[in-house]
């Protein structure tokens, strides 16, 4: 069976997708769609990533009017957290970690979840 290689793209509607599009850029550094073939989209780092439909009842996200969250990994949960309270973002850390890793919550200025996820990097002693 052929199967795809990965996410290419994430599109969702607005209500004001150019100062949504900038939040992303300045605070997350997610590269907007470019203007032209010659300018670079985003590139993600190869990893983990988890695709999973919920219940339409499911209360994960928060608002059940939301009805998608995106997870983002990155290297250091803690950096990411205070990089963004600093901007006056409000971050909240699970306080467990879990055998996968650790994780955190935020909402974009549209009230959309967003989930951040610091992977367990798996040990390689022993």
């Amino acid at each position: 069976m052929e199967k795809v290689t990965g996410i290419g793209g994430l599109f969702f509607r607005s209500h004001d997708p150019k100062a949504l599009g900038l939040w992303y850029q300045q605070h997350l550094g997610i590269s907007l769609t470019p203007s032209s073939y010659e300018d670079s989209v985003w590139e993600q780092q190869a990893g983990p990533t988890v695709f999973a439909p919920f219940e339409e009842t499911s209360n994960y996200f928060g608002d059940a009017h939301k009805f998608w969250m995106v997870n983002f990994r990155v290297r250091d949960l803690d950096k990411m957290a205070a990089q963004l309270q600093a901007a006056g973002i409000a971050v909240k850390i699970d306080p467990q970690s879990y055998p996968n890793g650790r994780f955190a919550r935020l909402h974009d200025p549209e009230g959309n979840p967003i989930e951040l996820w610091q992977p367990k990097v798996p040990d390689t002693k022993g």
